[in-house]
């Protein structure tokens, strides 16, 4: 059964436990200081769009799109539930994404992650995507603790 992708109501308790699940992760992971994933407020700021993959009634997915400028995005909040890895959760959210991104005339996504094991299913859902390893954009530095990874949209 495919998953059902939808803009998020980021007033559902499901998506509010997820996004905080996801903050928790990221900040467990990452040295202090260098978690740059969005809270709620964050995910309710202009210029972003976030969708949620629903399997049956639950949320088992998030993923977000944060418009930079007129030609660049960033995706945001990337997230499975984990009772639900391995579906193909994350790729549809990423495809819906990256349409999202085209039809607002996006012609590159960026995105910030860590580095280490942790990372590798992610990672490996982005490269087999298109997206490579490349500088730091919009406010980020890189460390030896995150990446940055850039796809060319036609």
């Amino acid at each position: 059964m495919a998953p059902l992708i939808a803009i998020a109501d980021l007033e559902d308790p499901q998506v509010q436990e997820l996004i905080t699940f996801h903050q928790r992760a990221m900040l467990e992971g990452s040295p202090p200081g260098l978690s740059f994933a969005l809270d709620l407020s964050g995910l309710q700021a202009e210029g972003v769009t976030v969708w949620t993959a629903h399997v049956g009634p639950r949320v088992a997915a998030i993923g977000a799109l944060k418009r930079i400028d007129r030609t660049s995005g960033e995706i945001k909040s990337m997230r499975t539930h984990p009772e639900f890895l391995r579906q193909g959760l994350a790729a549809a959210l990423l495809e819906t994404i990256i349409a999202h991104a085209r039809s607002l005339g996006i012609t590159r996504l960026s995105l910030e992650t860590g580095t280490g094991p942790a990372f590798e299913p992610a990672l490996a859902l982005y490269r087999r995507r298109g997206f490579a390893n490349g500088p730091a954009f919009a406010d980020y530095a890189l460390t030896d603790f995150n990446q940055c990874l850039h796809l060319a949209l036609a």
